[in-house]
Formats: C-alpha cells, sequence, structure tokens
C-alpha cells in the first residue's frame, strides 16, 4: 500500500436517535439545493421570473427521481429478474440499502431525460421556452453532480481499477468490484467531482462569451460530461454490462456526445427571441 492514500469513512451514515441518516441522501439532496439556487440566480439575471426555477424544479425532481431508477434498472435488470438474480424482483422500485434509507442505483441518464421530461410539461404551462431554461441549468446540473457524487464515497462505490497513486481510495475487501490482494483504487467518483467543476467553470465562461442561446449551452454541458464519463467509465472495474468491450455507459456516453455536438451545430444560425413566461424583467446579462 503506497505511503500516503484517501481513506474510506467506515460507515455510510448516522443514527439521530433511532432515526437512520444516509450519508448519500445528504450529498443527494445538497447538490439538489445548490442546483437549483445556481440555476434561479442564472435565471433572475437572464431577465426571468423569480422563483420559476423552484417551481419547474417540484415537477423536474421527482420525474429525475423515477427516471434515474428506471435507467439503473433497465441496464442492470439482472440484478432483479431471474433465477440467479442477487435481489428481490420488489426490491427494483425501492433505493434504500439493507443498512437504512438512502438513494442508491439511480443513474444521472434516466435522471436527466425523464426530469427533462417533467420541466418540459411544466415550461408548457407556464409559456416557457424550454431551450431557455435548459440553458439557465446548465451550468447548475454538474455542480450538483460534482456534491451528489460524494455519496459514492460514503458507500465504497464508484472507484476504478487498483493503483498505487499516492491519491489511492482505500476499499474494504470483498466489495462489489475490489480485485483479490488490492486495497487502493482510482477514485472514479473523485475524478467525477472535479471533471464536473471544471465543466461548470467553462459552461459560465462559453456562455458569457459566445453568447448561447436555443438549448446550445445546455447541449454543451452534454457534450463535455460525456465527453468526461466516458473515460472515467472505462477506469472502473466493476460488473457491468458490456457491447463490443465496452461498458453500456460508455456507449450512452458515445451516443449522446456526437447527438450534442450535432445540435449545437444544426441550431447555430437560430435567432429567435425565447419566451420566458409572464412577469418577465427586461434583462439580458448573464
Amino acid at each position: 500500500m503506497p505511503l500516503a492514500t484517501i481513506p474510506s469513512p467506515p460507515e455510510g451514515g448516522w443514527y439521530l436517535g433511532p432515526v437512520p441518516v444516509r450519508a448519500y441522501t445528504i450529498c443527494m439532496l445538497l447538490g439538489i439545493v445548490v442546483a437549483v439556487v445556481i440555476a434561479e440566480r442564472r435565471w433572475r439575471n437572464r431577465g426571468g421570473r423569480p422563483g420559476t426555477m423552484l417551481d419547474l424544479a417540484t415537477w423536474g425532481i421527482p420525474s429525475g427521481i423515477i427516471g434515474a431508477r428506471l435507467y439503473h434498472v433497465i441496464t442492470d435488470w439482472q440484478l432483479y429478474f431471474g433465477p440467479d438474480a442477487p435481489h428481490r424482483p420488489i426490491d427494483a422500485i425501492l433505493i434504500w440499502g439493507e443498512s437504512g434509507p438512502g438513494w442508491r442505483g439511480l443513474s444521472i441518464w434516466g435522471a436527466v431525460a425523464l426530469g427533462g421530461v417533467g420541466v418540459w410539461i411544466a415550461c408548457r404551462r407556464r409559456g416557457i421556452a424550454v431551450s431557455a431554461v435548459a440553458d439557465a441549468v446548465a451550468p447548475a446540473i454538474p455542480v450538483g453532480q460534482a456534491i451528489a457524487r460524494w455519496g459514492n464515497y460514503f458507500n465504497q462505490e464508484l472507484f476504478g481499477s487498483p493503483t498505487d497513486l499516492p491519491w489511492g481510495l482505500e476499499i474494504e475487501a470483498g466489495r462489489p468490484g475490489t480485485v483479490a490482494g488490492a486495497a487502493t483504487y482510482h477514485p472514479a467518483f473523485l475524478y467525477e467531482s472535479l471533471w464536473n467543476l471544471a465543466l461548470a467553470l467553462a459552461l459560465i465562461w462559453a456562455g458569457r462569451r459566445f453568447l448561447l442561446r436555443h438549448g446550445r449551452l445546455f447541449a454543451l454541458y452534454v457534450a463535455g460530461y460525456t465527453a468526461g464519463r466516458f473515460w472515467i467509465e472505462g477506469l472502473r472495474v466493476d460488473p457491468a454490462n458490456e457491447i463490443l468491450g465496452l461498458r453500456l455507459n460508455q456507449w450512452t456516453s458515445i451516443i449522446l456526445f456526437l447527438g450534442a455536438l450535432a445540435y449545437v451545430y444544426l441550431s447555430r444560425n437560430r435567432k429567435s427571441e425565447e419566451p420566458l413566461g409572464a412577469g418577465r424583467v427586461p434583462a439580458e446579462a448573464e
């Protein structure tokens, strides 16, 4: 074992009296709150009505959680269905672990997809351009993801292959994905957290420098996130469905990356005004 390593927490949660509190849940909720606050500020700076992002979040967050779970269950169905499944079929709809309530088994792909549907419905009801909302939340989402990823640290999951680097992450032997004889692994959760923070800063700069509108900034978020997720996913050694030697999430990253770049190119000449809904304040600064 290297002289300097990152120790993993001995427990993934605590008890407030008889009530269990999972660190994963705290990280997830904190990430959501911070993302909504950032998005709300950006929306107001653009001239949108105050409180809009919180209203949209009441639609986007519940549908996002459902989508996150659905993607996980669909892509890892063998964990819940079949004669050799390690979990019961009923566990497919449960998002807490044996050691107490705590979100787990959630996927960002499903969260953004179905969460986006919820936001789209809310935007339609309020007469707001969903593309304008997408650009407002673009830097906010990776910041929220960066915070939420620390829940994986407390759960001792989302780690990569064994490594002797000074920042190797200590993982208890016997956990899913561990390798016999290895004690430290690439902290994939940390890599993704740092990548997301850097991506958020890059998006803020790009949005101001090029005045990106009509969903182009959000498309850049998708391209930037999937580029990082592709190589980080490649570090992981835990079991996953593969196609032609690549993990399923790597193929998802490739498809979304190409789709995002195509959208940026095809929408490059769009100039029309995007409605921000009733109560708009005339402002354009971001």
